[in-house]
């Protein structure tokens, strides 16, 4: 199996993503439910204009042979800094054909197992029906330390009992996309979901062990306040696009929450992630790790786990190319300076 043969199967499959040779946003403008970018798709695209307006500058003089992608997570070591975002709700979302459950916890298996096996973790979704929350919940049970369940931005208590959950299945840690605060799929399922207050945030993360993270935090001011409640790490994301049109990319805003809060609480980003290119700028901008979405979801439903771990393969190559052509010895020790603003 080869990409070109996982996305051409991924193809047969999904109605809800035309599986583009490049996922720029273009031709699923406005599939929610579904793959795309709400309304225009502006929010989706600028994710990754803001990552193509950032160049790397080549540094082939280094002696760089053998970079270390190894990285630090909440005092576990992770072989790379890719990790795989939280994507729920398959049937309703990827529209593939079959029952909706069996769908939701085969792709589940998929992206627990690929991550496993390439030595680093899967957030797993939450959404409407409770099997889409459950079934990542099972697969943490197989996988413990491998699986980081996400909470929709639901009523405290109802987080809470999901996190507590998740800390007894196994999970190294466990978050809340606060941004789906208006996730049309929620309204969908007759779900209450709003948004998110620093008190809430305190609240659920005394009521846990193990690290919250908070997804969905795009300017400096919320993330100290996310760092001031207790969070351990924050996602910092837009949700692809799906809630909001007319947003900032991840890119945008990244820089100056890593001045804010660097060192102080661990720092995710998502959003136009397609190559391990995209890795090591984001991680040069101030990430200290990067979540993969809809690659992940092509690589799940056109290969299963084998389709995933070979796109987490494929991305780590590149990222070790990309780090020994700019002179990166180990990915834990990026300087911004490989990076220049293009526009």
């Amino acid at each position: 199996m080869d990409m070109k043969e996982i996305r051409e199967q991924a193809k047969k499959r999904m109605k809800g993503c035309r599986v583009c040779p490049e996922c720029n946003g273009k031709a699923c403008v406005g599939m929610i439910p579904g793959f795309g970018g709400l309304r225009t798709g502006r929010s989706f695209a600028r994710n990754l204009e803001s990552l193509q307006e950032y160049g790397l500058i080549m540094r082939s003089m280094s002696g760089v042979e053998e970079p270390s992608t190894a990285v630090e997570i909440f005092g576990k070591t992770l072989s790379l800094p890719i990790l795989i975002a939280p994507v729920g709700g398959i049937v309703l979302n990827a529209q593939v054909d079959g029952d909706p459950e069996e769908e939701e916890i085969k792709y589940d298996e998929a992206v627990s197992q690929a991550a496993m096996e390439a030595g680093t973790w899967a957030f797993t979704g939450d959404s409407g029906a409770p099997y889409m929350y459950s079934s990542g919940i099972a697969s943490c049970k197989k996988r413990p330390g491998c699986v980081v369940p996400t909470i929709k931005p639901r009523e405290d208590d109802k987080i809470i009992e999901k996190a507590v959950l998740a800390e007894q299945s196994g999970a190294p840690a466990v978050a809340c996309d606060i941004d789906a605060a208006t996730l049309i799929n929620m309204r969908i399922f007759g779900q209450p979901v709003g948004p998110k207050s620093a008190e809430s945030i305190a609240k659920v993360a005394a009521s846990i062990q193990i690290p919250f993270i908070v997804k969905g935090v795009m300017s400096a001011e919320e993330a100290l306040a996310c760092a001031e409640a207790g969070a351990k790490g924050i996602v910092v994301s837009n949700h692809g696009g799906r809630v909001l049109d007319g947003m900032v990319g991840t890119a945008d805003v990244l820089p100056e929450i890593a001045e804010a809060v660097k060192g102080r609480i661990t720092i995710f980003a998502d959003g136009g992630v397609r190559h391990g290119e995209d890795v090591l700028k984001l991680i040069a901008l101030g990430a200290d790790a990067v979540l993969v979405g809809r690659p992940a979801a092509v690589a799940a439903i056109g290969g299963g786990a084998e389709g995933v771990k070979l796109m987490l393969d494929t991305f780590k190559r590149e990222l070790c190319d990309a780090m020994m052509i700019t002179g990166v010895r180990d990915i834990r020790c990026v300087n911004p300076r490989i990076l220049k603003k293009l526009k």
